[in-house]
């Protein structure tokens, strides 16, 4: 995290192109850097004094990025926020990159008909819990594609009062993604920005079996970590 601090979505784009992967704010353990830090500082503490001038970049940025094809964005590593560069997203996506991926994929009826109603055209998380019936079972089905990679922010829709709702589109609609899954250059990837890691961390960090994580550290070797 060296150097003058990101002050700019450009700027942020090539930070997460460089790293491979962040977290939008950094967590109680070390999963990976986080876009915070690259803004405010490792030191400084998101949300202290409430929603000030950095943590509005960050917090808005979440959805420029995917939107200007610049990183994914979706709760993926820990569960949490996190923005991916389209390189490791391309050597991560579990599909073809076609509208009906999430098809050959074991997902819940309702998370596939939330990527069956994003084929057709983007739509807003409000009109997506509409199409639910229940906040809860939204939340259950959209964490389901974004853990998947399917889905993907693109922007926000100005609603008549309150915050903005975040707009969310097919991640093969945003991204060039689709059969070139490269998982031993997603690994590589991990080890270059965290440099050292275990078969545990980079399971839970990917979504693998930790024996497979097991057998691409061996792979790679002592040289990469």
């Amino acid at each position: 995290m060296r150097g003058r601090r990101v002050g700019s979505v450009e700027r942020a784009g090539k930070f997460i192109d460089d790293v491979g992967f962040a977290l939008l704010f950094p967590a109680p353990r070390p999963l990976g850097p986080s876009l915070w830090e690259a803004v405010a500082g490792e030191d400084a503490e998101p949300f202290a004094d409430g929603m000030g001038e950095n943590e509005q970049k960050v917090w808005g940025w979440k959805d420029e990025l995917p939107r200007r094809g610049l990183a994914w964005y979706g709760a993926f590593i820990g569960g949490r926020g996190t923005l991916l560069s389209p390189t490791l997203l391309a050597a991560l996506y579990p599909g073809d990159g076609e509208l009906d991926d999430h098809e050959r994929l074991e997902l819940s009826p309702a998370a596939h008909e939330l990527a069956a109603a994003l084929a057709l055209e983007p739509m807003s998380s409000a009109s997506l819990r509409v199409l639910l019936g229940d906040k809860n079972k939204y939340q259950r089905a959209i964490g389901e594609l974004q853990k998947n990679l399917l889905v993907t922010t693109a922007g926000v829709e100005e609603q008549g009062n309150g915050w903005p709702a975040t707009l969310l589109t097919l991640t093969c609609e945003q991204f060039d993604v689709g059969g070139r899954a490269d998982h031993r250059e997603a690994a590589e990837q991990y080890l270059d920005t965290m440099l050292d890691a275990t078969p545990a961390e980079l399971a839970r960090a990917f979504r693998w079996p930790t024996a497979k994580a097991r057998d691409l550290l061996n792979e790679l070797g002592p040289s990469m970590s």
